[in-house]
């Protein structure tokens, strides 16, 4: 453990004139360094008037906006409070400043673009930093400005270069002597395993890092780590784990401020537990009605109809539940604001609405989404509240409510948003997210008006594709449903069935063949709108063997008629 650096007399005569005493800067950055949050969180409240008297003119000024930028990150203050800093350094300011002073003011800067969700903008910021500090050697500079960069990658979906600046930072860190530092970072590092489907490689990280920081009062990260476990708990369908674990996580952050933003996304991940919670009840409760029509005693109908009245009873209060979590995360990122926070608490409201079947709402809530994620180019929020859209319009299909000129309108709407859903899923890294949005892609060309089986199927394989590795976990239903579309249950030709089992009889293999080219030929060309050339080319093969089979295949059944 560093000692905290003492206040030589020079540096008070300095503080007094209006410049930034140089233990100052120790201090914030040991403090830092270390995670003693209180600490440096103390240091900077008896400096107040320091930061409210800041000029760029100021000696170490752009040096105390690059830490000031750095604890508010971590729970000092609000971003408001370096914004009004960096616009006291004008570009005349910012010319006459030496070079080394002019990287920590693009380090305030990067953070202040990170707060507002401009990523892009941030990553611009980082990206001259990580290119001169390294010629300076600033190598505490260059560790969280990896970091830092790597949250603007995973915010962008780009997850496997923000693992490189990730893991980057973290070495840097550890060379520097800073073990709690890095292990800061190994939170984000697992994260983006998990994302990569990697939950048990991240579920040990994640344990790594909470036992560095057990003894810090670094809540922030604390409760972000709990929130990951959340997160993993919620993926592998262990819900009531998730709750507690988001639980904890939402504990930690009022230790440190009880509006915080990211206490607004712990709420939000407890209104989507609770709302999948409340889908298997609903299952319960349809399986139970099904057991009443079919039972005979009154006796048993009337124990298991008051086992159904608690079920529902408790899936009414868990929605009520889910939405009061949604409002309350809602007022803290409308405090902010946060962007994909709020839109966040839309996309999560228009679920809760589609499921209780109020289509108009949900419509509402994923348009407000969309609107919300499109200001900040939010493509994995877009994609999503897209999928929520594409939702709807099936669900309408299916009820045949709403409105449009013709009964395919929600069809055509449905399979525009899926599609524009998997194309904004594909500009990111997020396989989940993808995955979501190919299965629904799936669904909706397999639905009574589309029926188009064949695209359905592509979308299929594509999506488990996608999913390759990982659990489908709460997107198994949706999966099982599109795989029994695309792989319909029906009368199995005999010769086929016969084959499955090994029975060729006297057959030679080439008999076999002509057999299954009988079989399959016809129905690739009604598919094909008997086009003889489409059934070539789809099998290359010549039309005129196409011919040759189907004139077969037409006198076969002449003879059996």
């Amino acid at each position: 453990m560093a000692k905290q650096p003492k206040q030589p007399a020079q540096d008070s005569a300095k503080a007094a004139d209006g410049g930034v005493p140089s233990y100052l800067l120790e201090q914030l950055a040991a403090n830092l360094a270390h995670r003693r949050v209180n600490d440096g969180i103390s240091c900077l409240e008896k400096h107040a008037a320091l930061i409210e008297e800041l000029r760029p003119e100021h000696p170490l000024a752009a040096s105390f906006a690059d830490y000031l930028a750095q604890w508010v990150d971590i729970g000092f203050g609000r971003t408001a409070l370096v914004q009004r800093v960096l616009e006291r350094f004008t570009k005349t300011a910012q010319r006459d400043l030496p070079f080394s002073e002019y990287i920590h003011l693009r380090m305030a800067q990067g953070m202040a673009a990170m707060a507002e969700e401009e990523a892009d903008e941030a990553i611009r910021h980082l990206d001259f930093v990580l290119s001169s500090a390294d010629e300076l050697q600033q190598m505490e500079t260059l560790a969280i400005a990896n970091f830092w960069k790597g949250r603007c990658l995973r915010k962008k979906g780009e997850y496997d270069e923000a693992m490189t600046y990730t893991l980057h930072g973290r070495r840097l860190a550890l060379q520097l002597g800073y073990p709690r530092m890095a292990a800061v970072m190994r939170v984000l590092e697992s994260w983006l395993l998990f994302q990569k489907g990697r939950s048990k490689e991240a579920q040990t990280i994640l344990q790594q890092a909470e036992e560095v920081l057990s003894e810090t009062d670094d809540h922030l990260t604390l409760g972000n780590i709990y929130s990951s476990y959340g997160r993993i708990a919620r993926r592998e369908c262990r819900y009531e784990q998730a709750i507690e674990h988001f639980t904890r996580a939402i504990a930690e952050y009022r230790k440190r401020d009880r509006q915080h933003r990211n206490l607004g996304r712990s709420l939000i991940n407890i209104a989507i537990v609770k709302r999948y919670i409340c889908l298997q009840m609903s299952e319960t409760i349809d399986a139970a009605a099904e057991r009443r029509r079919e039972a005979v005693a009154k006796g048993a109908e009337r124990r298991t109809r008051s086992r159904s009245a608690q079920t529902r009873d408790r899936l009414l209060q868990l929605r009520q539940e889910a939405f009061a979590e949604l409002e309350e995360a809602k007022k803290i990122y409308t405090l902010y604001p946060n962007h994909h926070g709020l839109g966040s608490v839309h996309l999560n409201c228009g679920y809760l609405h589609l499921d209780n079947g109020d289509f108009e709402q949900a419509a509402e809530a994923a348009l407000q989404s969309f609107q919300v994620a499109q200001e900040k180019t939010d493509l994995i929020l877009m994609a999503r509240a897209r999928l929520l859209q594409c939702m709807v319009d099936n669900a309408r299909l299916e009820e045949e409510v709403g409105e449009g000129p013709t009964p395919g309108s929600h069809a055509r709407r449905a399979l525009e948003f899926a599609r524009e859903a998997v194309d904004l899923a594909r500009r990111t890294q997020n396989r989940r997210v993808l995955a979501t949005a190919l299965i629904w892609q799936g669904l909706t060309e397999s639905n009574s008006f589309v029926n188009d089986f064949e695209a359905a199927q592509h979308s299929y394989d594509q999506a488990t594709a996608a999913l390759k590795g990982e659990s489908p976990g709460n997107l198994w239903d949706d999966l099982k449903t599109l795989r029994a579309r695309v792989f319909r249950t029906g009368s199995v030709d005999p010769q086929l069935r016969a084959w499955t089992q090994g029975l060729v009889g006297a057959k030679s293999f080439q008999q076999i063949v002509e057999d299954f080219a009988d079989l399959v030929i016809p129905k690739v060309w009604e598919r094909e709108n008997r086009k003889v050339s489409r059934v070539a080319r789809r099998l290359s093969m010549s039309p005129k063997k196409v011919r040759r089979i189907l004139a077969r295949t037409v006198r076969r059944a002449s003879r059996k008629a």
